[in-house]
């Protein structure tokens, strides 16, 4: 069992506010508004490209929980904010392989959209192009679905960052940003948004503002409980929902026997 996945359950339990709960394998169903950690068994793929949509049946399993708590319970949400608490934590691979398992889930449509600007990677899980996006809808006319990419499946969009990421960050938080934001909501069913990690600054933050609420994504074998305990502190201070955490990346199951006394 991983380290850090051990002191992620121990500070949780130890907190006196409403606790992080590990549901990974059980079958209950959660509301998606209450806090939960979700367990990702992830294994690069072999040809090293860890943006790789293609997963094995237990991964898909794993994440198509995921989707399920999220957005397809009663109340469930429509937009979504995922978040690493740090850089490296698979964020961009998880949210667009949520994007794709629920698009095929549904029968509505399905945004998901590169809000890193720093470091814009989501158009890579598809092989397409960077632009134009979500940076020439600040600076140009036309409704939103001109600059939003139809996808392999009919029902599933990308909105990348666009041909202006460089500045990019230069719209975070403003009126412009949450006019386009608005839109999005109001064209696709559910929008999905890939944002920076929260120790790099507040663009998660602003990103969990314009959504429903934001997911943080731990790394198993890299996330420090004090890290992840500060960063879910910074987004509630902010007034930003916590929907709740993935352990992303644990390359290894952990055996039922155990699990079960998590």
């Amino acid at each position: 069992m991983s380290r850090n996945f051990e002191l992620l359950q121990r500070v949780e339990l130890e907190r006196e506010a409403e606790p992080v709960r590990e549901v990974g394998r059980q079958q209950e169903q959660v509301s998606p508004a209450s806090q939960t950690v979700e367990q990702i068994d992830w294994k690069p793929p072999l040809n090293g490209n860890s943006m790789a949509l293609e997963t094995d049946a237990v991964v898909q399993d794993e994440i198509s929980k995921l989707v399920q708590r999220l957005f397809l319970l009663p109340n469930g949400c429509r937009a979504v904010t995922f978040a690493g608490v740090e850089e490296g934590n698979g964020c961009t691979w998880l949210t667009a392989r949520a994007a794709d398992l629920l698009a095929s889930q549904i029968a509505g449509t399905v945004c998901v959209v590169d809000g890193n600007f720093r470091a814009p990677d989501l158009h890579n899980c598809w092989h397409v192009e960077n632009g134009p996006g979500l940076t020439d809808a600040m600076t140009e006319a036309g409704s939103i679905g001109k600059y939003c990419r139809p996808l392999d499946r009919e029902n599933l969009w990308l909105l990348s960052v666009g041909s202006v990421a460089p500045n990019g960050r230069s719209w975070m938080g403003s009126e412009i940003l949450r006019s386009r934001m608005a839109e999005l909501r109001a064209t696709f069913d559910f929008v999905l948004i890939d944002a920076p990690a929260v120790s790099q600054g507040g663009d998660a933050i602003v990103w969990g503002h314009l959504a429903d609420g934001a997911v943080l994504v731990l790394g198993a074998n890299d996330t420090q409980r004090e890290t992840a305990h500060w960063d879910a502190t910074e987004l509630a201070s902010a007034n930003v929902r916590v929907l709740g955490a993935v352990l992303n990346k644990r390359t290894f199951p952990i055996p039922d026997s155990l699990y079960s006394k998590l």
